[in-house]
């Protein structure tokens, strides 16, 4: 598989301040790279970096190899978090307006179709609602047929409904062979879209892999959750690690279903037991104490 973008030692430093401190990562072709992190975490520092819209202080970026050069704007798409739309301009004539800026730019009845825009595309921009706005945006993101998307929150404000149609476009792009660099605050987002997740913290990348790996790394398995009434009866027979948390039991066994069994097997009343398995917030409570949106 063909690294399509490369970045070694990327950093930027605003005076005494380290916003991005030394960063490395490869981003492979027709894959889709989640950067996590909280606010003021240096995510966006880097990929304003690397979309060349920011100076970095040191560090280089290769794009298919090479450094990037003329053409790379030419070649990448960009949906930014915050952008103005001019009221004044439908949604196709805003399409068409940025198609005129590109070379070899899309064909606008399926991009629209592809973004599912059809119905509004000739009502005005300040006439559409939250989650009709964002597949806008991403339709001119797309509009230069990009080889490399930026995608910078793109979901952030939607109901659950738009931002699960969003993700079925993004979907259709990724397969289509597209490169995707995504930022975003939601994790079930950042699971069911991203190939590989770096995480960031203090300008530094402090642990990345494929979501199932860095759950299994910095979590473990499934807990088992009991009232804590049954301490008692249960604490001489168990061989987990557990933790009390107010009225409840936490236990984290090895293997679940041995656990499950073994409590079975003496009889625990298990009617009020819940089974939680750890996904990709608690990774990144585990790895710095903080929820993605403190």
């Amino acid at each position: 598989m063909t690294t399509v973008l490369q970045v070694k030692d990327l950093a930027k430093h605003y005076g005494a301040l380290k916003a991005v401190a030394g960063v490395s990562f490869g981003v492979d072709g027709g894959t889709c790279f989640g950067l996590l992190g909280p606010n003021g975490a240096g995510k966006t520092t880097t990929i304003e970096m690397i979309e060349d819209i920011t100076a970095p202080t040191s560090g280089e970026i290769y794009y298919k190899e090479n450094r990037r050069a003329g053409s790379f704007r030419e070649e990448v798409g960009i949906q930014f978090q915050h952008t103005a739309l001019l009221g004044f301009l439908t949604v196709r004539e805003t399409l068409q307006t940025f198609a005129d800026l590109y070379t070899r730019p899309h064909e606008l009845d399926d991009l629209i179709g592809m973004c599912q825009l059809e119905d509004i595309q000739d009502r005005y921009n300040d006439k559409i609602s939250g989650g009709q706005r964002q597949r806008l945006l991403l339709a001119m993101a797309l509009v230069n047929r990009p080889e490399l998307l930026f995608l910078d929150e793109p979901s952030t404000g939607l109901d659950p409904h738009a931002r699960h149609e969003l993700w079925k476009i993004v979907e259709e792009v990724k397969a289509q062979g597209k490169t995707i660099i995504l930022t975003t605050h939601y994790m079930e987002e950042a699971a069911k879209l991203c190939d590989q997740i770096a995480i960031m913290d203090f300008g530094k990348i402090i642990a990345r892999g494929t979501p199932e790996a860095l759950i299994h790394q910095y979590c473990g398995g499934p807990s088992l959750t009991l009232p804590k009434q049954l301490l008692e009866t249960v604490k001489p027979h168990l061989q987990y690690s557990y933790r009390e948390s107010g009225d409840k039991l936490e236990i984290f066994p090895e293997d679940t279903n041995e656990c499950l069994a073994r409590l079975i097997e003496m009889g625990v009343d298990l009617s009020d037991m819940t089974v939680r398995s750890p996904n990709l917030e608690d990774v990144f409570l585990t790895l710095t104490g903080r929820q993605l949106r403190d």
